[in-house]
């Protein structure tokens, strides 16, 4: 099982990003997909997650300008970001908590895409 994050970048205080995260390989369901971040020398913090059924659960920090929504047909997951503010500048890395092909259930993480917000 691989998950691949992509959609980091660039972005002026104020902006928008969206980040997407798609999983793939020998997957049967995947029951919630995530968010956390990290900066150097700083402990991996929960930004947000999202249930098969959709329920969510999103960080005080971004609430109100940060959505997470997944497409279950794709295992894709997404974030849009919006109003970012330099604080939000991270390494974002994407996770699944799944059930394999085979049965086993695990949790996978991509590979972490930067964002970088300038003020």
């Amino acid at each position: 099982v691989q998950l691949q994050a992509s959609g980091g970048g660039l972005v002026q205080a104020g902006g928008s990003l969206r980040l997407s995260c798609a999983a793939s390989g020998s997957i049967f369901s995947i029951t919630v997909m995530g968010w956390y971040r990290q900066t150097p020398g700083v402990q991996r913090e929960f930004v947000a997650r999202i249930t098969r059924y959709g329920a969510t659960n999103i960080a005080d920090a971004v609430k109100g300008r940060f959505t997470i929504s997944r497409d279950n047909a794709k295992n894709t997951l997404y974030l849009q970001m919006n109003s970012l503010k330099p604080g939000d500048a991270a390494v974002y890395y994407c996770y699944a908590e799944l059930r394999s092909s085979q049965g086993l259930e695990t949790d996978s993480w991509g590979q972490g895409t930067q964002v970088t917000v300038s003020s």
